[in-house]
């Protein structure tokens, strides 16, 4: 049940809309909750059947562009299965959240939206406030362990198959376009875009993953359109899925860190990878980053990118080992 803060605005979908099928281990039901810059965020919640007392809870969001109904959900409701209350939530600007202008990503809200999914786990009268997690998958792992970083109330963390999005969009993929006149390039190129969007007063979208699929595609490329174009992943709310980002949405990345304060972080970090991911050196980077006896890397072996959005048809996505992980750190 949502802790009522008045009447929600947002248009909640009741049907089951899942990419993936609904588990009869769990309860599931939409919550809603403000962040502190005042948008109103959607979330599934997925509690253990017939659990009673206080559970251990966690917030998952992610991959970067994609919505609660792919990943994140099937994340959540694994979790429960395993013991644990979870809530699976569309950022702000995303899927059934709100914020206007639609399709808008953002270092310091998308951050925000993490603690204010912990504000509102520690609100309920079923969950132990001590014993707070959470997971951040794709874009929104260094989001997650952004949050961590300046989250005291977060126990553990685990960011899953990891992109550095500061980093990826600033530097470009391997660092290959890491230098001023690159960036510039680019920032010239966003805010003349601004321009155009403030005249046309409706946002231009960058567009989803690519469809058709290009012969020559990288190997991620093809990857991602496996899942989000086909009925594996497919999502109408999904902006990866369909028109994706607004062209500006890279532009406050570019100025942002979002690894800055890692070394700092206290609390238990897990981060998770496919051996074969083209994204593996954002979280190899980001463990080197962590400090204390309470980080741990794991490699899934023979795993690509988006085996670990949904396993892959593979059973890629360790959820034994990484409930274990909460079990050990949120007790």
């Amino acid at each position: 049940m949502a802790i009522a803060l008045g009447a929600s605005a947002l248009d909640l979908t009741q049907a089951w809309d899942k990419t993936f099928p609904k588990s009869d281990k769990v309860e599931h039901c939409k919550v809603t909750f403000r962040n502190r810059f005042g948008i109103e965020l959607a979330a599934d919640m997925y509690k253990p059947q017939g659990a009673a007392g206080k559970l251990a809870a966690i917030a998952v969001s992610g991959p970067f562009g994609a919505v609660k109904e792919q990943s994140s959900g099937l994340y959540a409701q694994t979790l429960a299965e395993r013991g644990f209350l979870t809530i699976a939530f569309d950022p702000s600007f995303t899927g059934e959240s709100g914020g206007e202008p639609r399709y808008v990503a953002s270092p310091d809200i998308n951050t925000e939206d993490f603690q204010a999914a912990v504000d509102y786990l520690i609100s309920r009268d079923d969950v132990d406030a001590d014993r707070i997690g959470i997971l951040g998958i794709c874009g929104w792992g260094g989001l997650a362990i952004n949050a961590a970083a300046v989250d005291t109330r977060v126990k553990a963390t685990v960011a899953s198959t990891m992109y550095d999005m500061t980093r990826v969009i600033a530097n470009g993929y391997n660092d290959s376009e890491d230098s001023a006149a690159a960036r510039k390039g680019k920032k010239e190129a966003m805010n003349a875009q601004r321009i155009a969007d403030f005249k046309s007063g409706v946002p231009a979208l960058g567009g989803g993953v690519v469809d058709p699929l290009p012969a020559d595609a990288p190997q991620f490329v093809k990857d991602y359109h496996a899942y989000y174009k086909t009925p594996r992943g497919y999502h109408k709310r999904s902006l990866n899925s369909n028109g994706g980002w607004n062209k500006t949405s890279a532009l406050s990345f570019i100025n942002a860190k979002l690894l800055a304060y890692a070394g700092e972080i206290e609390s238990a970090v897990m981060v998770l990878h496919g051996e074969n991911a083209h994204s593996r050196y954002f979280g190899e980077t980001a463990y080197r980053m962590l400090n204390g006896d309470n980080k741990k890397l794991v490699i899934v072996p023979g795993a690509s990118h988006c085996d670990l959005y949904d396993g892959g048809g593979k059973g890629a996505i360790p959820f034994d080992r990484i409930a274990a992980f909460y079990r050990k750190h949120l007790k």
